[in-house]
């Protein structure tokens, strides 16, 4: 009997625009509707990967060596977790993927498109996450999220609002150009509504 190919969902979004909000919420009703759901996320994801992650969040380090750094860590979880996972029919929901990258490094950092283009061609082939979902917000509006927040932030969350400004224009643009892939979640609606969109987004795809 052949086994039905998994889906690839990943969760995208500026720091404090509640993607690991509904993270959770995303994965329960995936496994009520009776599938395998694999959670994972980027940077990060294998043994490895979590190694990469705390060096790409908190250490210093020039441009391309983060970038770099990200899809090692991206090609390794790619290899080890979410290709393996689809291949058997389970879903992966990643929070986080390729989309961050050039969000991040492309439209915060500054780093060409083209070589990001290189990047993700090299590591991932023809491989894009089946739905992504990205949950937009106004910067002012973010900052006064993760300024409640009861941890340390990390190198990305700490850099001022410009940059975060153009890390959100950078996720637009991305989803202006594969609509059919990424649908935006305006993230100022309230948590049901959020959900009930959601769901209508998870039972057409």
């Amino acid at each position: 009997m052949q086994v039905s190919k998994g889906k690839f969902i990943t969760l995208e979004g500026v720091d404090g625009a509640g993607k690991s909000t509904h993270l959770g919420w995303l994965i329960e009703h995936l496994r009520a509707r009776g599938h395998v759901v694999v959670q994972t996320r980027e940077p990060g994801g294998t043994p490895l990967g979590e190694k990469l992650r705390e060096l790409l969040l908190h250490e210093a380090m020039h441009l391309e060596t983060e970038a770099l750094l990200m899809f090692a860590a991206r090609r390794e979880h790619l290899e080890q977790v979410i290709k393996p996972a689809i291949s058997r029919g389970d879903w992966v929901v990643c929070d986080r993927f390729t989309d961050a990258s050039f969000a991040y490094q492309g439209g915060g950092r500054g780093l060409s498109v083209e070589k990001l283009g290189q990047l993700e061609t090299w590591v991932q082939g023809d491989l894009q996450p089946d739905l992504t979902l990205l949950f937009d917000l106004p910067i002012d509006i973010a900052a006064q999220r993760m300024a409640g927040a009861e941890r340390q932030l990390d190198r990305f969350e700490q850099e001022k609002t410009d940059f975060h400004e153009r890390v959100r224009a950078a996720y637009l643009a991305r989803a202006a150009e594969m609509p059919g892939r990424v649908r935006i979640i305006d993230s100022r609606q309230t948590l049901e509504q959020i959900q009930k969109q959601l769901e209508q987004i998870l039972s057409s795809d």
